[in-house]
């Protein structure tokens, strides 16, 4: 296994001032998108967002088509475990980690994997990192990516509005896909 390791700071600065103006939920997705591979060097990215006991898979940026657009049970897959237990799950190898459906990944190139709860103490959403490659993600871009999902659950805080308590973050209905779990 070889250690990840991107010193650069720069790209989470830009983040940083984006979040801070971003409008719309949108445009959070779209800046995390855009923004997290460079951050910490992965081969892909995905932006999770909490609709009640389902998690939705709702941007992705990767080498591979993962799960754009699909819906699953908060207790049956590695964003769902992050966002009920509040905690960064750092995985070397997809094969060896019981919080992680191996056999949904066994058919991608990934392997290695950090997905950071945003929002805390109650994460309404989460962003992960993939690699292709077994590595060991050091401390500097574990942070880097801790650090951006927290600029980014400050930006939805702001966006939140009183009615939508409950459900803030649904998909636009063109935005939907049919519900599936798995």
């Amino acid at each position: 296994m070889s250690e990840a390791h991107f010193p650069s700071d720069e790209g989470l600065v830009r983040a940083t001032g984006r979040l801070a103006v971003a409008r719309t939920l949108s445009e959070v997705v779209s800046i995390l998108r855009d923004t997290a591979l460079d951050i910490v060097g992965a081969d892909g990215i995905a932006v999770v967002l909490r609709e009640g006991e389902f998690c939705l898979y709702a941007a992705e940026d990767a080498i591979e088509p993962l799960w754009r657009g699909r819906r699953f049970p908060l207790t049956a897959c590695i964003s769902g475990w992050v966002m009920l237990n509040d905690e960064t799950a750092v995985v070397p190898d997809i094969e060896f980690d019981p919080r992680v459906p191996s056999e949904a990944y066994r058919t991608t190139s990934m392997r290695s994997l950090v997905m950071v709860p945003i929002g805390s103490p109650e994460p309404i959403a989460s962003l992960g990192a993939y690699w292709c490659a077994s590595v060991i993600p050091d401390d500097a871009t574990v942070c880097r990516l801790e650090t951006l999902a927290h600029q980014a659950a400050v930006a939805l805080i702001r966006l939140q509005e009183p009615a939508q308590v409950g459900r803030p973050w649904a998909a636009p209905p063109s935005d939907r896909a049919p519900e599936r779990t798995g």
